[in-house]
């Protein structure tokens, strides 16, 4: 049963999410900031239901019309249609009108079209790797569903087997991870942070896919390592541990927002070897001076993140073929300034979470075609190497829809003579 003010609360958030000048999950914590008397359960109920909205905002919008669209008739929709509420479950919070168009509206069919029927814009269909209907539809099908909760363990505290115990012992639902060996796969979405295991800096919510980009860059106890756009530093964390925190592991970032997030993560992880460092561009002159003397460096640039859609509904919609021509522009710098701190027999790995071609192979060749010093390692090699059972050749092109992760793209470079 909905009541009459959750449904005003899931109202005004989906209006204010349509407005798209900022992400949808800055628009939720900016309002439950604003309303902080809702409980947990009404939190819940807004926030899937919102979201749930935005993974299928074209279809809800073509079975609305010719009626107008407005931010509550997107409310009654999300519930009756993707939530499957039936009237006597929406009780006294409906109008009468309502009630007569929610009746008429569940009756009501989709039209025939890849981009309303796959929830992609049109002009991300014509730019993926492979547009086929079949391809496109079953990628579409997997982003209109909510990601799983995905835990990486801190290596330097704690064996997989030990969490996954401690969690049982917590009453929550969690089975390993089937690709990553140090992911955790956790049923529906409990209150982490209330757990010791947690605060203990034992586990760290992270992507599967994020987790195996990591493992492949390969860092090593003693290296020196460079995250080149550490952001808020999941990954660099799990380069730390994989450092066993020895060596110097340097964390970049522009953002000094995103740093200062890096920090409790940091305090949590036990690690003593990370060097978060605020730069100003990718020329600054903190880069410079490390120029030819680092092993690994990881280039997680900064993309459309296609590839999270499942988590970021929104962003198929604030982004257009103009953001990401720009965006082509930056991560091509950004690899060609990267790639000067490598030294001779180091690796540059280049990663973004994008689905599509010109964000990733893309970028990868025009930097090769400047830069014949580098070669691309396998990452079918590397990921056979690190016992991890999925089938790849050159590069990692994860996929929604084939793997139930983010997904993700990323190359291995290695300088120099093998």
């Amino acid at each position: 049963m909905i009541h009459a003010a959750q449904l005003g609360h899931i109202e005004n958030v989906i209006g204010q999410m349509l407005r798209f000048d900022r992400p949808a999950d800055a628009v939720l914590s900016n309002y439950f900031h604003q309303n902080n008397k809702l409980g947990a359960q009404d939190r819940h109920l807004i926030a899937e239901t919102a979201f749930a909205c935005l993974r299928r905002l074209s279809q809800l919008k073509a079975l609305i019309e010719p009626d107008r669209i407005t931010a509550r008739r997107l409310a009654l929709a999300t519930l009756a249609r993707v939530r499957g509420l039936n009237l006597k479950e929406f009780g006294d919070s409906l109008k009468n009108s309502e009630s007569d168009w929610l009746s008429t509206f569940k009756g009501r069919v989709l039209p025939d079209d890849l981009a309303i029927q796959a929830e992609l814009p049109q002009w991300i269909i014509d730019r993926l790797e492979d547009p086929t209907p079949e391809s496109v539809l079953a990628l579409g099908r997997a982003m209109m569903q909510s990601a799983p909760l995905d835990l990486r363990v801190n290596t330097l505290k704690m064996k997989r087997d030990e969490a996954l115990c401690r969690l049982d012992e917590a009453g929550i639902k969690a089975v390993a991870t089937p690709y990553s060996p140090i992911g955790i796969r956790v049923e529906g979405k409990p209150a982490l942070n209330r757990l010791e295991l947690f605060k203990s800096g034992a586990i760290e919510v992270q992507d599967e896919g994020s987790q195996i980009l990591g493992l492949m860059v390969g860092a090593r106890r003693g290296e020196m390592v460079a995250d080149f756009c550490a952001g808020a530093g999941g990954k660099t964390l799990l380069l730390g541990a994989q450092m066993a925190s020895s060596g110097r592991l340097y964390a970049f970032d522009v953002s000094e927002k995103r740093l200062a997030n890096l920090k409790p993560r940091l305090a949590r992880s036990g690690l003593s070897n990370v060097h978060p460092q605020l730069i100003a561009s990718e020329n600054d002159t903190r880069i410079k001076r490390l120029a030819g003397k680092i092993d690994r460096v990881l280039v997680d640039a900064p993309c459309s993140g296609l590839g999270t859609l499942r988590r970021n509904p929104d962003l198929k919609f604030r982004q257009s073929p103009e953001t990401v021509e720009a965006l082509n522009q930056q991560q091509l710098s950004i690899l060609q300034s990267a790639s000067r701190l490598v030294r001779d027999g180091g690796r540059l790995i280049y990663a973004t979470c994008s689905l599509l071609p010109q964000e990733n192979r893309g970028i990868v060749d025009a930097f090769l075609a400047t830069h014949p010093e580098y070669r691309i390692v396998p990452a079918g090699e590397l990921l056979s190497e690190l016992k991890i059972p999925l089938s790849m050749s050159e590069t990692l092109s994860i996929n929604p829809a084939q793997h139930n992760m983010d997904g993700f793209f990323a190359i291995v470079l290695a300088k120099g003579d093998k």
